[in-house]
């Protein structure tokens, strides 16, 4: 026997932190039908198209420049009132609200926080966690054991953060905003040489494999730079991860690229009493810190991340790398930002390969991010859910 139809359709991402808990709240509200693609459905799946199909769309930050582009998403102050909104805001962890913000006007709901960490196998560590990112690159020098998240879009979003370390002020938000070339230079400086360190087997990873491969073998105690996953810090793991706060440069300042996921609202939705009061109950702070994390989810409500039951059942994940998401960035995100930053990774893998100089990287990338502000072909205008 089939399930009835629920009215609403939702699309998220086929991982336990972005499908449970919001498949689990049909029990509750039996509301929303929720579909899930894997990373590379996401990857070749037009945002317009998806809308088209779906209610509610799970989503990252940086999607918004082509989502608006193409006028397929409904402003949530027509929805929600300013009280509810200024409620969420407040309540959110760093940036994880304002990240979703553009033109003034609000477009997601942060349901999920995340951002680069440091993954770690403590009993693997030959020596205290590094904090520093000399620290880091003395370790991978000495050990062999430090591993970069470097497939899909990851390299690049590794070298934004340690460029965020080294220039914490500076902020990719304005169109066209973009870091000096004597900050790219460095941070490729130390991207390189990781990068080349990095065991040969874990250079097709993405955070999902890499920390997979950490938690279940015995041959890479660090990543550096990945997005984090509470999942992996349970008991429910062969062998948990610690995370800590991502590395800092001479600035002190941890420096990491905002990641996580929120809930979109498409043009096609008809949002009725029922939905608006689902949707604000998965963004309340009994849900987020109970429900949410009971179901395998990450949340981002602030006090969640400082909750002691929350923490005792992850590690203490959330304590160990709040300072970090509090001090994240949030990347550019014009329209032709994600087909530029496909490019710019493969772009830093092709130069590392080849020992390119750091400052033949950092010229090729900020042409490369000036050609993409004129906007993306329509062959890349996709939701990328990878963080």
């Amino acid at each position: 026997m089939s399930e009835p139809a629920l009215p609403y359709r939702g699309l998220t991402w086929d991982h336990p932190r972005g499908f449970n808990a919001l498949h689990a709240a049909t029990a509750h509200t039996p509301l929303v039908h929720w579909d899930k693609q894997s990373l590379e459905g996401f990857e070749s799946a037009p945002i317009a198209e998806l809308c088209a199909r779906y209610d509610l769309v799970v989503l990252d930050h940086p999607h918004l420049g082509e989502a608006l582009a193409h006028d397929c998403l409904q402003p949530l102050d027509t929805v929600f009132a300013p009280d509810e909104l200024a409620r969420i805001a407040q309540d959110s962890i760093g940036l994880s609200y304002d990240s979703y913000r553009m033109d003034d006007r609000q477009w997601a709901l942060p349901l999920d926080a995340a951002t680069q960490v440091m993954a770690t196998r403590a009993d693997r560590l030959d020596g205290p966690v590094p904090r520093t990112w000399r620290e880091v690159l003395t370790l991978s020098q000495r050990s062999g054991a430090v591993a970069l998240s470097w497939g899909g879009p990851h390299p690049f979003l590794s070298l934004l953060s340690i460029a965020a370390a080294i220039a914490p002020d500076t902020d990719l938000r304005p169109h066209g905003a973009w870091h000096d070339e004597a900050t790219l230079a460095d941070a490729c400086d130390v991207l390189s040489e990781l990068a080349r360190l990095t065991p040969a087997h874990a250079l097709a990873y993405n955070p999902i494999a890499l920390l997979g491969h950490m938690s279940a073998r015995d041959d890479i105690a660090l990543c550096p730079l990945v997005y984090g996953y509470v999942n992996y810090a349970t008991a429910a793991v062969a062998k948990p991860l610690t995370f800590r706060d991502a590395p800092e440069a001479e600035a002190g300042r941890p420096g990491s690229i905002l990641g996580g996921t929120g809930i979109a609202i498409s043009r096609r939705c008809i949002v009725g009493p029922e939905l608006r009061a689902h949707l604000l109950w998965l963004l309340a702070a009994d849900t987020q810190s109970r429900f949410i994390p009971q179901h395998e989810g990450q949340p981002s409500h602030r006090g969640s991340w400082a909750d002691a039951t929350v923490n005792a059942a992850s590690g203490n994940f959330y304590a160990n790398t709040a300072r970090t998401l509090e001090a994240a960035s949030i990347r550019p995100r014009h329209d032709g930002y994600i087909a530029f930053q496909a490019e710019a990774s493969q772009f830093l893998r092709d130069g590392v390969a080849a020992r390119a100089s750091s400052h033949a990287l950092a010229r090729g990338l900020t042409q490369r991010f000036q050609a993409s502000l004129a906007g993306a072909p329509k062959a890349h205008r996709n939701i990328r859910i990878s963080t």
